[in-house]
């Protein structure tokens, strides 16, 4: 099945296609480091649109665009671009508490991509829950490197229990925005064979 990224750039000879992925890629890794920066302060983990920005690279572009347009975002940020949601950048970031809701990213991103290749992403109870379960794989991972810093009890609650509700506005958005833009594809598709 087709993904929002198939869409982008005809696909008719290879190099377009490797032309065409990496640049769906990278734009994927934009769109996330642009969303980092919008943020609510919070600590020791901001509250920012990142994980929104995650869960929509990885339904549009795919399981494996949508990961690897993730793993580019970690690699940018570890190289210290300023893609990050704090005001620092580099591989020492990635260590920090912040480290497991980075690591998470690519394996959410995979996960979503992969469901909405299967279709996950074109009705609103499927993409509900393929962006559900990317954002509780990425806070369930950045919770649990949290705990190293703080303790289980205390990471669990600032790091998991804390951002579950604007956890659920970033997912009920994703999940919505989906099945939208597929139906204005479809209605394009439509008009574009219609006399």
């Amino acid at each position: 099945m087709r993904t929002f990224g198939d869409l982008v750039y005809p696909s008719a000879v290879r190099n377009a296609a490797l032309v065409r992925d990496g640049l769906l890629v990278l734009s994927g890794s934009l769109l996330v480091a642009i969303c980092a920066k919008i943020q609510v302060p919070a600590a020791p983990v901001p509250v920012t649109m990142q994980t929104f920005a995650v869960l929509l690279v990885g339904a549009a572009l795919g399981g494996k665009r949508g990961g690897l347009a993730l793993v580019a975002y970690l690699l940018e940020g570890a190289a210290g671009l300023p893609v990050f949601a704090g005001p620092v950048a580099g591989a020492a970031y990635l260590v920090g508490p912040t480290g497991g809701y980075l690591f998470a990213f690519p394996l959410a991103a995979f996960v979503v991509g992969t469901l909405a290749e299967r279709g996950w992403d074109r009705r609103l109870g499927t993409a509900l829950l393929a962006m559900a379960i990317g954002m509780l794989m990425i806070l369930t991972v950045g919770a649990t490197w949290l705990a190293v810093f703080l303790g289980m009890s205390e990471a669990f609650r600032v790091g998991l229990v804390a951002f579950l509700p604007a956890g659920f506005l970033k997912v009920l958005l994703a999940a919505i925005a989906l099945p939208v833009a597929w139906r204005g594809v479809q209605r394009l598709e439509r008009g574009s064979v219609e006399p």
